[in-house]
């Protein structure tokens, strides 16, 4: 619009003035000049827009206000009354405005802008009118005059500052709206927003005027709510400018273009409609810090309460979450404690975080996957529904994270989602049973072989899973229903948990005790002793150590602290009691008190580890009334999840188990009423549990509980006399452990059991044997006599040397325990009562061992068929076998009849690891690592996991794997720890295995051709499978060692036949595979060593210094085909397509290699690459799921140390011919057979190409012979090789 010229006021420029009010100018006083412009404000106050004439009459006055010498008026209250005037002039003239000068027009409004400060004190005499001039302003909207002038934004700018500036939380709502009604229609109504202006608006949204001015960021809230549409595209030029162009200088906000994106975002998302793409392209910036930046932003934003960025514009969310894999770390850090916000505020986005969680929770920064961990616990502990399962499972996997930190965090956050849940039980039943998998894998984690790992379970199970403030009852009612709820494995660790705990309490009273005696060298060596074993079960051992030292001192010196650890200690303590102690023993050591005490920290990890906090007469009494509740149907055992069923035998094996660990705490004649009742019950396992429990607790019973043992007594005779054979065993074991005069209880078991031995009935055989075995065992000097002529007449004339049944001629090679005839689980009893007679006895001087020797190698070498008249079946003959290596091998266990088993027996022994049934092997090798880990058996014994690198299972490989290298351990630091096993290193030094497995191998009796690769090859993996795990490590120059020992080895002769030229040169022959295996594995093999390693004499004869041995046996060839598993090429083909070399660069042969049959789970695989040696297989389950049968069901570690057996479901198998030698074919000759049932039919479909078992014949006749009837395998020659019913 353009402006009006000056308008000329009536009169010929005289100025009018309202009635009354007399002429103002600079010659009258302040005080006049206000008392007169009042009287001019009210009049332009009552004029309206229709007084024409007054308009008139009154313009020059209008033009007369807008002087210099009132807009430039020291005097405030004229300001404002001139302002005020103005103001109505404004609104009578509109739209025009009687002033048209530009610059006058801008001195006016900068001038009004000026007043508006005013609005700031709410208190003031004059607010009332400086509130009607903003009013005024608002209602007439003023100020869109300035629109057609140049420099308008100017006034704008001081207006919006100006407003932006007064407002307090003193305003009214009125005044706040005449603020936005003014500032609205500026904006609204304009061109354009320039920056200047925006940057008035925005500054009030960072985050420091924010928190300065509320009401001003309240302001400008409410005004870019309603100005969006106008707004909203002037606020996408900035950021596109800021953002995009990188243009920084456009204004002074730039630096917190995040900050502002966020408010803008929190305000309305409509003002970001075309920022949001702009922030996906600065999300791809190669600026690692702007990443962040953005991505900080953005987690915001999708995280909000209410936000819907993520479903309005998916593009930006998909980029945003590709972030989570961002090069960065800090960036994928932020996207992890991002997610953990987006889970609780948007739990529809959960599908889309989990598979980016997923990768992040493998991330290789530690940070990362701790944030991950307490992302997805934080969602969980507010709403158990906001996390999946899958989530969940990330979690589950970091506790056996390689880092401690993530491994606490997650077993941490694990244990407080099983609290809330399972424990208190806050959302009901259906989430505790979505979560109810924790307490399992929280006490699996007991199986760890870090002690940070094991205390930290042991401080969840207190605090978490059974926590240690409830009261009793409640209390015991938890670790209850809890126990009947856990898995077999977690229940062995809670078991374990329990044992170390007793364990290192035992250790604290042998330290103690050791004080009580007078101060001495061998005294202080046995405190040393304790001391390092205690610190062996404390965190960071080596500090640990040095921090004992200092606790055992301050011990020595502080009678009173003694006291209080032995109350501590004593079986007597209470649970109350142990908190006293406890804390007194911490306040004790406070002092000095120190910011960070490592010391008093480390006492404290003792402390809680040996501290009765569970268990105690008063908790044992608690848990027997909570079984007689379940005995009596009166428990909530349904209400708990668990029959009453599971509940009692669950309760009965945690109160059998408590009693080896707190045997004091069950001395009571009402817990001792409660466990009779329990012997009276139907179900064995609870009477079983019942009998060990008063075998483990009641030595007090005969003098202190008369009524118990009166009752008890018959009730032991009864169960070892008719009962099962796991009752009978633990009834002698009870009665002898119980009872004073045991000679008498036993003698009247004995008599009655040893007149009615009938093997006609061999139903009623087991009980009595178990029986008569274990007290022979029991009571030698009493019962070895009249054992000896049971023994002869009886046990191995009538019952082990006569088949008196036909067994089931179905093929299987194992079958379940209900299946197994009497007949067999009878001869399976009388061999273990051979060895426990013997065990008994302990010693050799009727020479009974070498007979019973001779018997149970007769029965090996018969595989299980010791009459040969072909009654037995193959499963039940794959018992017997089992049963008598196991006899050996217990034998072995014993110094007096090691010393009398033969090389031979011992080779028979070890051959059973090798026995065509996959159930022998397995049970047979658990019990052989059971005995060597203990240090029962002799050093030879180790070897014999030698040849499980010939086993075509890949578990089971595996297994044997790990219990070499358990063993291996064991033995190096029982070697450490006791200074005196130095002086029996030839028995434990694990190294010394090596001239045993050499001689084993040697008679191996699939060695039969010593100079045929395929036999070579799988003597080098048998000598690889031990040495690999021995030659870890170069410790005191071991290799060279082991490459000495076996040079000794080949300047001896065979002890065995020390005369038999081939059976020496095999020997040679594995000496010299064992020197090729070292040398390749290791170039210090070759140092010189000092040490003069020592052999058995039993195994090999040290020839005169005459005798000198430096024969090679193996040819050049033959290494070569060791070392690649092919021949060397001919010199005349090799010059055809010889190699390019570069100098001093190896050539890397390749190598065509077959499917792994042989390869074990270590990624250490052998130095030497064969063909053969790396055949693919089946995974290990369903490997062990399709030997013997075709569905059979076997269940892990339910191995049993008396009578083992697998519950086995199988289907017919296909009769294997007799076979006069043991072991197990090789796997070459495995696999060929296996080919041979697939080609001729014998197999199913897709079932015949994996790991077979079936005993290879010698040609390939033999194996196709498989397909035949029944009756044609009997007829066939004896020569043809056993058949393993195995499906692959």
């Amino acid at each position: 619009m353009e402006f009006p010229q000056q308008q000329k006021p009536a009169g010929d420029g005289k100025i009018v003035y309202p009635p009354g009010v007399k002429e103002i100018t600079d010659k009258i006083s302040n005080d006049e000049v206000v008392k007169r412009l009042k009287m001019v404000v009210k009049t332009y106050m009552d004029m309206d827009q229709d007084s024409e004439e007054e308009k008139q009459q009154y313009l020059g006055l209008a033009l007369h206000l807008a002087s210099e010498f009132f807009l430039r008026n020291p005097n405030k209250d004229v300001r404002l009354l001139v302002a005020c005037c103005l103001a109505d002039i404004f609104r009578i003239y509109a739209p025009e405005a009687p002033y048209t000068s530009h610059d006058k027009l801008k001195d006016i409004f900068l001038f009004i802008t000026r007043q508006l400060k005013g609005l700031e004190d709410t208190k003031s005499p004059q607010f009332n009118r400086y509130f009607y001039l903003l009013e005024n302003l608002a209602w007439v909207k003023s100020y869109n005059i300035c629109f057609e002038l140049e420099d308008c934004n100017e006034i704008f700018i001081q207006l919006f500052k100006t407003l932006f500036s007064v407002i307090n939380n003193s305003h009214n709502q009125k005044v706040q709206m005449h603020m936005m009604d003014l500032m609205s229609s500026i904006i609204m109504e304009g061109d354009g927003v320039t920056q200047e202006l925006l940057d008035t608006i925005l500054i009030n949204l960072i985050p420091a005027h924010k928190n300065l001015n509320k009401q001003a960021y309240d302001l400008a809230k409410t005004l870019l709510k309603r100005t969006v549409q106008t707004i909203e595209t002037c606020i996408a030029n900035f950021f596109n400018q800021v953002l995009v162009m990188g243009k920084s200088s456009v204004s002074d906000l730039s630096e917190h273009v995040f900050d502002l994106i966020q408010e803008l975002f929190a305000i309305d998302p409509m003002l970001l409609t075309s920022v949001m793409p702009q922030l996906e392209f600065k999300l791809k910036s190669n600026d690692g810090e702007e990443r962040l930046a953005v991505v900080r932003l953005l987690a915001k934003l999708f995280g909000a309460k209410d936000s819907e960025l993520a479903s309005q514009n998916r593009p930006l969310w998909q980029c945003f979450l590709g972030r989570f894999n961002d090069i960065h770390v800090p960036v994928r850090l932020e996207c992890v404690k991002f997610a953990s916000h987006c889970l609780m505020n948007h739990p529809d986005l959960a599908k889309d975080l989990t598979e980016y969680l997923k990768v992040r929770s493998h991330d290789p920064e530690e940070a990362i996957r701790h944030d991950v961990i307490v992302t997805i616990i934080n969602a969980g502990k507010k709403d158990l529904n906001l996390v999946n399962d899958q989530l969940l499972g990330f979690v589950r996997e970091r506790t056996l994270d390689k880092r401690w930190r993530v491994r606490k965090e997650a077993m941490m956050g694990l244990a407080q989602l099983y609290k809330k849940y399972c424990l208190h039980h806050e959302a009901g039943k259906e989430s505790a049973q979505k979560i109810s998998w924790i307490k399992d894998k929280l006490l699996h984690i007991y199986y760890q072989n870090s002690i940070d790992d094991k205390l930290l379970v042991e401080k969840i199970f207190a605090q978490y899973m059974v926590p240690h403030s409830l009261d009793t009852e409640e209390k015991m009612k938890c670790l209850y229903y809890l126990y009947s709820c856990l898995d077999t494995n977690a229940v062995k660790a809670l078991n374990e948990m329990w044992k170390c705990q007793n364990m290192l309490r035992s250790l604290v009273k042998e330290l103690l005790d050791l004080h009580k005696l007078p101060v001495s060298e061998a005294n202080n060596t046995a405190m040393l002793g304790k001391l390092m074993s205690i610190a062996k079960n404390l965190p960071d051992a080596g500090k640990a150590q040095d921090f004992m030292k200092k606790f055992n001192q301050v011990l020595s010196e502080d009678e009173k602290l003694r006291i209080q650890l032995e109350m501590l200690i004593s079986p007597t303590c209470s649970c109350k009691q142990a908190e006293i102690c406890v804390r007194e023993i911490t306040r004790k050591l406070t002092f000095p008190k120190q910011p960070s005490n490592p010391f008093l920290e480390m006492v404290k990890f003792l402390l809680e580890r040996i501290a009765p906090v569970h268990i105690d007469s008063e908790a044992i009494s608690a848990l027997v009334k909570l079984l007689n509740k379940s005995i009596e149907g009166t428990a909530d055992d349904e209400e708990e999840g668990v029959t009453p069923d599971t509940a009692i035998r669950s309760g009965l094996e945690l109160l059998k188990v408590l009693s080896f660990t707190h045997p004091t705490a069950f001395h009571s004649a009402e817990t001792y009423e409660s466990l009779l009742q329990c012997l009276k019950m139907e179900d064995d396992k609870v009477a079983e549990a019942a009998i060990q429990i008063f075998r483990n607790t009641g030595q007090k019973i005969e003098t202190e509980l008369q009524q118990i043992r009166s009752t008890l007594i018959p009730i032991l005779h009864q169960k070892a006399k008719r009962g099962t054979p796991h009752q009978a065993k633990q009834a002698v074991h009870c009665i002898h452990a119980i009872f004073n005069n045991k000679e008498v209880q036993l003698a009247q078991i004995f008599e009655p059991l040893s007149r009615s031995l009938n093997a006609d009935v061999p139903e009623q055989l087991i009980t009595p044997l178990v029986s008569l075995g274990h007290i022979s065992m029991l009571a030698p000097d009493q019962f070895a006599s009249p054992m000896k002529s049971i023994v002869a007449n009886f046990i191995v004339k009538d019952l082990l040397m006569n088949d008196r049944s036909v067994g089931n001629k179905n093929g299987k090679l194992w079958s379940a325990d209900e299946e197994v005839s009497p007949e067999v689980l009878a001869k399976v009893q009388a061999i273990k009562l051979l060895v426990r007679w013997l065990l008994g006895m302990k010693n050799n001087q009727s020479k009974s061992a070498n007979s019973t020797l001779r018997l149970l190698s007769a029965m090996l070498v018969s595989e299980g068929d010791l009459t040969e008249q072909k009654k037995i079946s193959k499963s039940d003959m794959s018992r017997l076998r089992l049963a008598a290596g196991s006899a050996i091998m217990k034998l072995a266990q014993e110094p007096c009849y090691h010393e009398i088993i033969t090389p031979e027996q011992f080779q028979l022994c070890g051959l059973v690891i090798n026995d065509e049934c996959y159930q022998v092997r397995q049970i047979f090798a658990q019990k052989l690592h059971l005995a060597l880990v203990k240090l029962l058996l002799p050093l030879e014994y180790l070897a014999v996991f030698a040849l499980c690198a010939k086993d075509p299972v890949k578990e089971r490989r595996a297994h044997a794997r790990q219990c070499l290298l358990k063993n291996i351990s064991v033995r190096r630091e029982y070697i450490k720890q006791n200074p005196l096993a130095q002086e029996k290193l030839v028995s434990l030094l694990p190294e010394y295995v090596v001239p045993f497995m050499i001689h084993l191998l040697a008679h191996d009796p699939d060695f039969t051709k010593p100079h045929e690769y395929e036999q070579l090859k799988d003597i080098k993996e048998c000598l690889w499978f031990m040495l690999e795990v021995l030659m870890t490590k170069n410790e005191n120059n071991s290799h060279a060692f082991l490459r000495k020992m076996v040079e000794n080895i080949k300047q001896t002769k065979d002890a065995q036949c020390p005369e038999d030229a081939k059976a020496n040169e095999k020997l040679y022959i594995v000496c010299d595979v064992a020197l090729f295996v070292i040398a390749n594995k290791s170039t210090a093999c070759h140092l010189d060593c000092q040490k003069e390693p020592v052999l058995p004499s039993k195994f090999f004869l040290v020839q005169d210094k005459e005798f000198k041995n430096d024969k090679e046996y193996l040819t050049g060839e033959m290494r070569q085909m060791l070392l690649t598993g092919k021949p060397k090429p001919a010199p005349v083909l090799a010059t055809v397509n010889k190699t390019l070399t570069v100098p001093g660069r190896r050539i890397i042969q390749k190598t065509t290699t077959a499917p792994d049959t042989t390869s074990n789970t270590s990624t250490n695989s052998s130095p030497l690459v064969t063909a053969n040696n790396k055949n693919s297989s089946t995974d290990s389950s369903e490997s062990r799921a399709q030997e013997n049968n075709e569905n059979p069901v076997i269940k892990k570690d339910e191995t049993k140390k008396d009578e083992p057996s697998q519950k086995l479901v199988a289907d017919a198998g296909i009769e294997a011919s007799p076979v006069r030698r043991r072991g197990r074919p090789t796997k070459a000759a495995a696999a060929a057979a296996a080919a041979a049932l697939k080609e001729a039919g014998a197999l199913p479909a897709g079932g015949g190409g994996g790991k077979g078992r079936k005993r290879a014949s010698d040609t390939t006749t033999d194996s196709i012979n498989v397909k035949m009837s029944k009756q044609s395998q009997q007829q066939s020659d004896e020569g043809t090789k056993r058949q393993i019913d195995l499906q692959r």
